[in-house]
């Protein structure tokens, strides 16, 4: 089995047109052993040249609110106040642990997402949300 690493867009075509290929391939066969480690090295190659940035926590919640018709009232239940919510929506406080714990779980938002520094209004750098 001959596998070479990844290093070229056109590497990776390739390598994504052979793990198309062997998608069927039997479980301990050297076609699903192949499949193995092609997958592991696109894995890699994605995870440096293509990475996504998490979007902005604030942003995240808006958007979450936004597709789920959801408004700030919805979110001021959540948070428990009408003032805190407010706050946070306009980047004047930002989010405790139990705000976020409650987005994760109530909102399914991920925490990597929440746990991010983001701006609030009146800094000049981006702050953790704390």
């Amino acid at each position: 089995m001959s596998v070479k690493p990844i290093r070229t867009r056109a590497d990776h075509q390739r390598a994504l047109t052979e793990i198309e290929r062997l998608m069927g391939a039997r479980r301990g066969s050297l076609q699903a052993d192949r499949l193995d480690v092609l997958v592991a090295l696109v894995a890699m190659y994605e995870a440096t040249h293509d990475a996504i940035d998490l979007p902005d926590p604030i942003e995240a919640i808006e958007t979450h609110m936004r597709e789920r018709d959801l408004g700030q009232a919805d979110f001021a239940r959540l948070v428990g106040s009408r003032s805190l919510a407010s706050a946070i929506l306009n980047r004047k406080r930002a989010m405790s642990l139990a705000v976020i714990r409650k987005l994760a779980t109530e909102w399914n938002i991920p925490t990597d997402v929440l746990v991010q520094p983001y701006r609030l209004d009146g800094e000049r750098g981006r702050r953790a949300a704390a």
